[in-house]
This record gives structure tokens, sequence and C-alpha cells, in this order.
């Protein structure tokens, strides 16, 4: 048997989208190329009988967001064009090409189907001509910044000249009208079957830069207005998720914003002829996935969706799995399935009958359906079925222990793949704070494991997936309990594995695991080296450069740029003449979340220290560098991981 190794990302695939039309599954297949250094996607279906496969668009076209025309005769589909720009793609069922349905200049970003399927309306932006001559129009030109928000991560600084459109396109001519412009960007999300009005998500606030958040509009297409469909809950934020057949009643998940940032969302519902906006769902459950992993791409997570007129399921993480819930417009809720694995997509076939994709803590990705009275998930496609049977997967151990003030805190322990007496262990913390470790196969987990390292994943508080009081316990308070409970469970570990070297334990993380990790080794020496990754150590400079610092620092700190003492003392840099761990820093050059800045500090002082350190920047690489980076990137911080820690 082969180990898992940091290559073996090449050698493995994911499934996602699954959409059902009759006997019929389609899905995106996608895959790590070292070549093209890319992530390159096809599109299959797989009869549910048979199990015959059919490609249906292939890896050149790299196809994204797929959806079916409502009346099942086209598939539709972003490609790039040869500008590199998305472009809607539409391919008949019943044979033939796909072809390209626009050409817009700066791509479609999204789009959604008339009911008729005779048009759709899609997004495009729109930039200013310019008046330049050939000769000055590629010179380097000043950026000028006038907006609160004027970057974000992945994106880079985003321009203030831009417009944003919606647009309809017919099928049959191809013919582009303009329906709606805006100086910002905004989310077309649903038109209705009349073309009457649409649904689309804005700023609650967009006059006011410090009102965060953002929520549903109703925009009409005759008079050109806009209103505030959620105006009974005026702080929250939500999204359109789904709609019955007679258009009388909506759903929507979203949040009361009455614990800021960590508000667990919920499902509402909202009756249009009456104006009336209600909350649905079970009380203190997040609905939607917040299980972090390091391996799925173009997932969108199981959908909140109509099974008859009055029902839906929708979806709820908890206790680091995804469980399924149906509710009804009465607000009565029952959980439909409670399994340990984490589900990434889904489909509605019937009532009790789901196509989904998922993952667990020893499987990639599968292709299954799922039938909620028996409980039975069976098996359709698996990409990676000969990997599985040629490589040693570590198993994983679930576990409670009690954390600080007694409270119950969730983990696990991957043990190595060979059981050595005196072996080391990884303390891994993960980002967030407000996701969670889970049921899901995490490849950089894996792979540590065969190199003989146990790893120990814990979900602190301030994670999602043990209800609000849970979640909302780090505001104000970082690095206290949720400190304290991590070292508890380190404790818990030992204590279970006498066989692991405690002279020979390390701790790492990212984001707010690299915060953690670098206040660890300021307020402890029992490490015997930690890896930060697009960290923060400093939140008086995060506060004024970071793409969503000055709302975070508020809202999760509950300080403002006003209190420099108080944010100076939850500041790891603070703590930096206690450190005597030695520190590899990580860190993407074009990571606006936790900007560069926050990891340079951190090296410089370990310099100033004179503690044993080493800085590694990633070129073209944003906040997501583990996940979604360039893949030799990626293979390239797994091994400088391995390098530091052996």
């Amino acid at each position: 048997m082969q180990k898992i190794t940091s290559e073996s990302l090449f050698d493995l695939k994911n499934v996602s989208q699954p959409i059902v039309l009759a006997d019929r599954v389609f899905y995106l297949e996608t895959r790590t190329d070292k070549n093209e250094n890319a992530y390159l996607t096809s599109l299959w279906s797989i009869n549910r009988t048979s199990n015959e496969r059919v490609m249906w668009v292939s890896e050149e076209s790299n196809p994204s967001q797929v959806t079916l025309s409502p009346n099942k005769k086209w598939i539709s589909f972003l490609a790039k064009d040869k500008d590199k720009k998305p472009q809607i793609h539409l391919m008949p069922l019943n044979g033939g090409t796909a072809f390209a349905l626009t050409k817009e200049k700066q791509g479609v970003g999204s789009f959604v189907w008339t009911s008729n399927s005779g048009s759709l309306y899609y997004q495009t932006t729109v930039k200013p001509e310019s008046d330049e001559d050939e000769k000055t129009k590629d010179r380097v030109k000043p950026i000028t910044i006038t907006k609160l928000q004027y970057k974000m991560d992945g994106q880079g600084i985003t321009e203030n000249d831009r417009q944003y459109q919606v647009k309809k396109v017919s099928v049959a001519t191809k013919e582009e009208s303009l329906v709606l412009e805006k100086d910002r960007a905004f989310r077309l999300q649903y038109v209705s079957k009349d073309e009457s009005f649409l649904l689309y998500v804005d700023k609650l606030n967009p006059d006011d830069e410090w009102t965060y958040g953002a929520s549903v509009y109703e925009y009409d297409l005759d008079s050109e207005t806009s209103q505030l469909v959620t105006k009974d809950v005026p702080e929250g934020s939500f999204s359109f998720e789904a709609v019955n057949e007679t258009e009388s009643f909506f759903l929507f998940t979203g949040n009361d914003f009455k614990h800021a940032f960590v508000t667990l969302n919920e499902v509402y519902g909202w009756d249009r002829e009456n104006r009336s906006f209600k909350r649905l769902s079970v009380k203190d459950k997040y609905v939607g996935d917040l299980i972090i992993g390091d391996f799925q791409q173009k997932t969108k997570g199981f959908p909140v969706k109509w099974l008859d007129t009055e029902s839906f399921v929708y979806p709820v993480t908890e206790h680091g799995k995804l469980n399924l819930y149906k509710g009804d417009t009465q607000g009565n809720s029952e959980r439909l399935f409670d399994q340990p694995v984490h589900i990434t997509d889904g489909d509605v076939i019937d009532a009790s009958t789901f196509a989904v994709t998922y993952s667990d803590l020893t499987t990639p990705s599968v292709l299954a359906i799922l039938d909620v009275k028996s409980g039975e998930l069976k098996e359709v496609y698996n990409p990676n079925e000969s990997f599985q049977k040629a490589h040693e997967i570590a198993p994983v151990e679930r576990f409670w222990y009690k954390g600080a003030d007694d409270w119950d805190i969730q983990g696990w322990y991957v043990s190595p793949i060979d059981k050595k007496e005196k072996h080391p262990a990884v303390l891994y913390i993960h980002g967030g704070p407000q996701v969670c470790y889970g049921e899901t196969f995490f490849h950089e987990m894996q792979q540590l494991a065969s190199q003989g390292y146990g790893v120990i994943l814990l979900n602190p508080r301030g994670g999602n997936g043990y209800g609000q009081d849970f979640v909302a316990s780090i505001i104000g308070d970082y690095g206290n309990k949720d400190y304290e409970d991590l070292m508890l469970g380190t404790d818990y570990i030992l204590e279970q594995h006498p066989e692991i070297d405690q002279s020979s334990l390390y701790v790492a993380g990212g984001s707010y695991g690299g915060f953690m990790t670098n206040w660890i080794v300021g307020h402890t020496d029992r490490f015997k080296a930690a890896v930060t990754q697009r960290c923060i150590s400093n939140w008086v400079s995060f506060y004024g450069t970071s793409d969503v610092g000055a709302f975070f620092v508020e809202f999760q700190l509950e300080k403002d740029v006003s209190q420099m003492d108080d944010l100076w003392k939850m500041s790891p840099l603070a703590y930096t003449l206690n450190i005597k761990t030695p520190l590899l820093v990580i860190h993407g050059q074009e990571d606006l979340r936790c900007p560069q800045e926050q990891g340079e500090q951190m090296y410089t002082a370990m310099k100033k220290q004179g503690v044993k350190t080493k800085l590694v920047l990633y070129p073209k690489s944003s906040h997501g560098l583990s996940r979604e980076g360039l893949p030799n990137l990626r293979i390239e911080r797994l091994k400088e991981i391995a390098n530091w820690l052996n």
C-alpha cells in the first residue's frame, strides 16, 4: 500500500453540483492538473439504473455554474472564451455541440433562466471607454480611493468607475437588452415567472458605508423601483433560496444580526401578498455548511429546496456533520438525516430521496443517492475508488472533552500511519473562527499522518455547529477561554495517547488559527516548533489594512481604532518578548483578508528576539492558498511545513 503524499493532490478528484433529470444525474468532476497547474472540470451524467456514464462538456471548457433550463431542453453553464472571459454557453440535451450565448467584454458573473426557457437574465460589468491614444493607454496610473470598502481578497482593488449590470438575452436570437444598472456590486437571484419583478441582493444602506450587511430587494421592472423585502428585520442579512410554484411563498436564509458577525443563519419565509416575514427553521442551529476542508472544488453546498407545496429541506451544520432537516411554512421542523458525513452538494429527486455528493473522514468524494427514510447512502460513482484501494488512509478518532468552564468540546485525532512509540503530534488550529472541523476528508492532515505525525483537530469555542452561545462566546475575548480549550484538548489527547512524545509537540494554523498559533507561542513553551499561516499578529494595523478589518475588529473584538491599548493587549505581537519557540511564517502576497504585513511583523519580532524563524511568501496567492491556490504553490507549502517540522 502506498502512503498519501503532498503529490497525492494530483491523483484525487471530487464530484459536485448534482442535478437530477429523470434517471440521469448530471454532475461536475474536478481534478488538479500538475502540467497545467490548474483545476480542471468536466461535466458528466450517470444513469442511476445502468450506471452508464456520459461526458457532456470536457475539461477544455472547464464548465461552472451548470443548470438545466426549465423546459429541460438545454444544459447551461459558464465557460471562458478566447479572451479568458466567462460567457454563458448552451448545449442541447437532445444532442449537438455547445455554443456561446453571450460575448460580454468583461465576461458574465452569473445567470438565471426565465420560466419559459426563452431567455436568460445575467450579470456583467462595464468599464468606461478610454479616450487615451495608443501610446498612453497602457501607462501605469494612480489609483484613487474614496470608499471604505475598496478591495476584496481574491479580487484586489475594486474599481470605482465600473458599472454593474443585469441584462437579458434571447436564446433564439441572442439579442441583448439592459435591465438594471448600478454603480456598485449587487447580486441577481430570481426572475419572476411573468418577468414583472426581480429579486437581488444589495447593501442594506448604500448611502452609509458603516452600515454592515446586505439583503434582498424586489425590483419592479415596469416602475423601475426597488423595495427591501426584509423590512421586518431591518438590520439582518439575507439571501433568496427558493419559491413555491404559485410564487406566493419565498424561502430565504439569513439572520437578524443580534450577535453581529456570529449570528446563526436560519430559514425565513416571506409571504409576498401579505408582505410578512417569519423565522421557520429549528432554533439554535446554523443553516448552511461551515465544515472546512482543503480538497473540495466547485461545491455549492446542499440547497434549501421545496419538497411539496408546504414543506422544504434545508442543511444544518451540527457537531461537525452536515445534517438535513425538513421544515414547513408553519415553522415546524424535524431532522431527516444525521450521519457522520459531510454532504457537499445535492438535489431533490422526491420528498425522501436526494442525489448528493459527500465526503467523510476517510472518503474523499462520492456521488450517491440518499434515502432519508432508511438512512441509506447508495454509492453511484466514486472517482477515487482505485486511489483508496492503493493508498493507506489514516484512521480518525472522534472524541469529546471538557474545556474551559467545564464546557463540552469536540475534536478528532488523526493517528499516524506507522504507529510508533514516542511519535510526534501537531495541534492544527482551524481558521474563522466561526467555522469548524468535521466529518470530511482532509488531504493535508492525511499526508501529515503518512509522515508519522498524529494530528489533533479541535473545535474550541467560537466555532460553529454547537449553538449560538458557543459561537458568540469568543466575541471581545480572543485568546482567553478559546486558548484554554485548545490547551485542555491537547492535554486530553496526551492522556488518551501516551505513545505521543510530549517533547515533540508542534502547533500550526491559518487565519484565526494563525492568530492563535502566534498567541500560543507567546504564552507557553510546550511546543517544539510552530507554523503560522496567513496570520493576524497586530489588531491595530489589521483594522486599517484588511479588506474586512474595520468591521471585523469592531464586531468581533468590540473595539475600534480609538481603543489602541485594548487592541494591543489582544495582539500576539505584544507578547513576542516571551517567545522561544521556532516559528515558520507563511503568507500569500495577495492576501487582503490578513495582509502580508501581519506575517512580516511576526517575522521581524522573531528576528529581534533571536528566535529561529523563516518567512516564506507565495506570489499570486490570496487568503485561500491552502484550498484553491495555484497547485504548485500548494505543494511547495506542504513541503515547507514538513521540512520545518522535521
